[in-house]
């Protein structure tokens, strides 16, 4: 998001659900969407870009129709260039779900580019776009996922640095760069000017 930031692009986040059930003993429910704001705030998204929606974790395949709605109805206000969503790979109910919305609500308009929670996939998702990063790119993202407290006290959580900074190594590492992020082409548009 930053260096999408520095070329010049507006950023806009969704969040369909803050998780209430997934939230670790000791937090308040709700803490998820404070920390979703903090770390956007720290990747410089403007609180006008933000949409947190409350639909119940785990149960989003149960709530298509509106997920598809919300989408459809951002794709109408914005018409983005590019939509960001989680990778056709991702297992987890939510996030596939997610990913079938997208596909649905913006394929004959914009971009759309898959990203993976390693942990997530059953099988490798099939990355084929890669931003290089600078290590100014990758202390933003770490002190944003670091606005994640509730996450990070789970047993062995991956947004830890260490991990973060591993799979930015690992993925530069496929271009020849120190650091990169890497996304699966789920369908790219390119418009005449």
């Amino acid at each position: 998001m930053v260096r999408l930031q520095e070329e010049g692009h507006e950023i806009h986040y969704v969040a369909f659900s803050i998780c209430e059930d997934s939230v670790p003993e000791g937090f308040p429910r709700d803490i998820l969407y404070a920390e979703c704001l903090e770390a956007t705030r720290r990747l410089g998204v403007s609180a006008d870009n933000i949409v947190i929606g409350r639909l119940p974790v785990r149960h989003l395949p149960d709530h298509r129709q509106e997920v598809l709605d919300e989408l459809v109805a951002i794709r109408k206000r914005l018409d983005p260039g590019a939509v960001f969503a989680p990778s056709t790979a991702d297992v987890h109910q939510d996030h596939a779900t997610i990913n079938a919305e997208v596909i649905r609500a913006f394929r004959r308009t914009s971009s759309i580019y898959g990203y993976d929670f390693p942990w997530n996939v059953l099988y490798s998702a099939k990355l084929d776009l890669f931003y290089e990063l600078t290590e100014e790119h990758l202390q933003k993202k770490i002190h944003a996922l670091q606005a994640y407290k509730s996450q990070l006290a789970k047993e062995g959580n991956p947004l830890r640095e260490e991990y973060v900074r591993s799979l930015a190594i690992e993925r530069g590492n496929r271009i020849g760069v120190r650091y990169a992020e890497a996304f699966e082409v789920i369908r790219e548009v390119r418009k005449l000017a």
